[in-house]
């Protein structure tokens, strides 16, 4: 399913429709971007907020005028994510040549599957949300990443609950595919560094909320701590069947898991849950990022912030700023040079920095907490579960 947000929408009722589809995603007075997530589904939340976050940074831009004078569109491509629409969605995109490049797609399978057919291409491939490895390949030439890896995560992780906090019993819950086995590799990396191993493992199917034998299995090892790779929902029957088992470890998530969605599933279970988590606090209005943020999106969507909003914005600011780069006579070979060119980037007291052998924006990961009602706290280093 093919949906086309309200940006692209306005412009083909002001624009000849021969010129949206000139070559490149490219014309006189827009430029247009492609998205490909999921839409719909146990994951809809992922690719629904990634969409708004990169929007908002879009419309900000359009109503100063765009850049160098052509507004910035995006189409969004719903994927399911599921490996194959998302592959097939790319050889569309490719052969349709009606977009200047990819961003904001979400997940490792489905990325794994979409990257060699972009790369091929010589798509420009922004800010995907995943922190998986083989996305870090710089020598790939198009793929430019904001957030830090999941296995800064993971070690993030594993700090807080063995070097903080003293824990030894540490097992987890993850996703069947790449990216649940990502997560997995870099928890026992973690561990393996502190002369340790997980105490018990448990899986589910992606795209499922089959959880109840990985429960009722990792319960018997009887873990300090469950960490878990997963998305919102498989994730959230898991710790509310948990609560009413009266299983009640330290629950830590990856920031994969959508922090806003995974609340609102849990309700009064979520207190406690820990999640970490790669772009700022978004509530820090303090943060001139977030403060700009937090009123651009505000202008656009009806919807609270969130992180997964603030990191699409984030996005949207990087290939916004490649754009600016890249000049008016613009072609994807020079948006391409653009990104390459890209050093050290400023948003707004948030610093990222690329280079030669480096795609990666940023390496920082936060840990943050659920509350009692349902909102957000950072943990101190060493503050206690």
């Amino acid at each position: 399913m093919r949906l086309r947000t309200t940006l692209f929408a306005a412009a083909l009722a002001c624009c000849p429709a021969g010129l949206i589809q000139a070559g490149q995603g490219v014309t006189d007075s827009s430029v247009t971007f492609a998205q490909v997530a999921a839409m719909d589904g146990p994951a809809s939340a992922l690719g629904l907020g990634m969409k708004a976050g990169i929007e908002a940074a879009f419309a900000e831009a359009n109503a100063s005028g765009g850049v160098h004078g052509r507004q910035v569109l995006l189409e969004a491509f719903d994927d399911g994510y599921e490996p194959d629409r998302s592959a097939a969605h790319l050889r569309d995109i490719v052969q349709g040549d009606a977009h200047l490049g990819l961003i904001g797609p979400v997940g490792t399978p489905t990325s794994a599957a979409s990257q060699p057919v972009a790369t091929e291409a010589g798509l420009p491939f922004i800010g995907p949300f995943t922190g998986a490895g083989f996305l870090r390949d710089a020598s790939l030439g198009n793929i430019y990443n904001i957030r830090a890896t999941y296995a800064a995560e993971t070690e993030a992780w594993i700090a807080h609950l063995v070097d903080g906090l003293g824990m030894s019993q540490i097992a987890i819950l993850y996703q069947d595919d790449g990216f649940g086995r990502v997560g997995l590799d870099g928890v026992t990396a973690a561990l393996d560094r502190r002369g340790m191993q997980l105490v018990a493992q448990g899986t589910y199917t992606r795209n499922t909320v089959a959880v109840k034998s990985a429960l009722l299995d990792l319960r018997k090892a009887e873990p300090e701590a469950v960490v878990i790779v997963g998305a919102y929902k498989p994730v959230a029957e898991f710790i509310k069947l948990s609560r009413k088992l009266k299983f009640e470890p330290t629950f830590v998530n990856i920031s994969f898991v959508g922090s806003d969605a995974l609340a609102a599933e849990l309700g009064e279970a979520g207190e406690g849950v820990i999640i970490s988590q790669v772009v700022p606090f978004p509530w820090d209005d303090g943060l001139p990022l977030v403060a700009r943020y937090q009123a651009a999106f505000a202008a656009h969507s009806g919807s609270t912030p969130g992180f997964v909003t603030l990191e699409g914005y984030m996005v949207g600011r990087v290939a916004l700023a490649a754009l600016e780069a890249a000049g008016k006579d613009l072609t994807r070979e020079g948006y391409l040079k653009a990104l390459a060119g890209l050093r050290d980037l400023d948003l707004d007291g948030v610093a990222l920095h690329f280079g030669p052998g480096d795609n990666q924006g940023m390496d920082e990961v936060f840990l943050t907490r659920i509350t009692a009602g349902g909102d957000f706290e950072p943990i101190v280093s060493g503050q206690g579960s």
